[in-house]
């Protein structure tokens, strides 16, 4: 289809093939934008009555809008073809990114996260996704993670009621599987208990299958697979996972709680929404990040978080001694005979106070400096005026989700003002290094640079 023009699309090159269809680079010149279009097969749109409602679940799909959603734009038939316009996400997919092992904890529960808040949004609006796996998320180059295929997966399901016997359905998955293993076998591992029993599905479903896709980027591995594809329903089905911490060392209870509590076999099982698994993932960063596990005895985790405090800044620990000053103010003002003393007292807490409050950004950004800095890849962090450089020896994809991610926890902090930017760089010169060096902000450098 090279050349030629689908509605007002105009093909420019194949992007990939799949049993969902072909995937194409197209412009659409009334918006001057390019888009990926994906052309469906034709059995897909044989069944008059199962087209009109994937069409009518895609259309709303387009209702959708979030940074971890790539948006739908467009879904029609023109001249017979079936095709849906998405926005054109360039990057690479989770998978090949595990594959490649560009994936560390932090970077992988960052994602999680993006995709849980995304999944949230979705779920909302009553969309759920269906086909939730490693090759239907992407990362951009700046590190931020997109779901692909909103609306697609509808068209999957059979026109006919849910349920049946299970052996009936595995069966039926089990051929399917063998005359379409492209299109099925990729996602059957993925699949919820209630997908691979043929029955109906709810928001629940992206939720199991959000956590297979987290137990794949924290182990290199598939929490479900069989020789045959009916060994693999049935494990979804019937089986429990190994633990990711039996499967590697050192990972975080929390984290294990997470995983376990998406992949509950019964759907009310699991998480009740997205959202509370967005928030439970906050948790295991704050865990991974600090070394304070909530699993841990209460002596151990009040030793890591006292030995996590030595990487704040010195200004950090002014908090407490502020927060005191401001009660003394306070209790001062109530109880003091003397109201000039008070006023001037108060007086005094207030500078203090607005002090504190002129030069948050720039405590902020000392706290960014401390998050990034523990990638060993990163060398320099320079800040001027409302952009941050991070210099790194050798930019992976883990590298940019967690910079991306400390940045945007700084920017969700600040009160006004413009929000702050940040650029990565990698393998600079001698002299753009020096330059970058001799400049001003530079508010961390790694050891090496400096021959200690």
């Amino acid at each position: 289809m090279l050349g030629k023009t689908v509605s007002h699309y105009e093909i420019v090159e194949s992007l990939g093939k799949g049993g969902m269809g072909v995937v194409y680079r197209a412009r659409d010149p009334r918006l001057d934008r390019f888009v990926a279009l994906k052309v469906l097969p034709e059995e897909f749109s044989e069944d008059p009555e199962r087209k009109m409602r994937f069409l009518r679940e895609a259309k709303a799909a387009c209702a959708v809008t979030h940074p971890a959603i790539a948006q739908v734009y467009d879904v029609d038939v023109a001249d017979g073809v079936l095709f849906i316009a998405m926005e054109l996400v360039d990057g690479k997919t989770v998978g090949r990114l595990i594959q490649a092992r560009e994936l560390d904890l932090l970077g992988a529960v960052e994602i999680a996260k993006q995709v849980a808040s995304g999944l949230a949004k979705a779920h909302e609006a009553r969309i759920v996704h269906r086909d939730i796996k490693s090759d239907n998320i992407m990362v951009t180059p700046d590190g931020h993670a997109k779901i692909l295929d909103f609306g697609l997966a509808k068209l999957l399901e059979p026109s006919g009621g849910s349920g049946g016997d299970l052996q009936g359905e595995l069966s039926h998955m089990e051929t399917v599987a063998k005359t379409q293993a492209g299109l099925v076998m990729g996602t059957l591992r993925y699949m919820s208990p209630e997908q691979a029993r043929g029955q109906a599905v709810d928001h629940r479903s992206d939720i199991f299958s959000l956590g297979v896709v987290l137990y794949e980027m924290v182990t290199g591995r598939l929490p479900f697979q069989g020789n045959t594809p009916l060994d693999t329903l049935h494990a979804i089905a019937f089986e429990e996972t190994q633990p990711v911490t039996a499967v590697r060392a050192n990972l975080p209870p929390s984290l294990q709680r997470v995983i376990t509590r998406c992949l509950r076999k019964r759907a009310q099982d699991r998480y009740a929404s997205a959202q509370d698994v967005f928030r439970d993932l906050k948790d295991v960063q704050r865990d991974v990040e600090s070394g304070f596990s909530s699993g841990a005895p209460l002596g151990v985790r009040l030793r890591e978080r006292l030995e996590s405090l030595r990487d704040l800044p010195r200004s950090e620990w002014r908090i407490p001694v502020i927060a005191l000053l401001a009660v003394v103010a306070v209790a001062a003002v109530a109880t003091s005979q003397d109201a000039l003393g008070g006023v001037i007292l108060f007086l005094i807490v207030g500078l203090l106070a607005w002090r504190r409050f002129r030069n948050r950004s720039i405590r902020l950004m000392r706290r960014f400096s401390t998050r990034v800095r523990k990638l060993p890849e990163v060398s320099v962090v320079a800040v001027e005026g409302q952009r941050a450089t991070v210099v790194a020896d050798r930019a992976l994809a883990k590298t940019y989700v967690r910079v991306n991610a400390a940045m945007d926890a700084v920017n969700s902090k600040m009160f006004f003002g413009e929000p702050f930017s940040v650029v990565i760089r990698e393998e600079l010169s001698e002299e753009e290094l020096k330059q970058i060096l001799s400049g001003p902000g530079v508010i961390y450098v790694r050891p090496d640079l400096l021959g200690e």
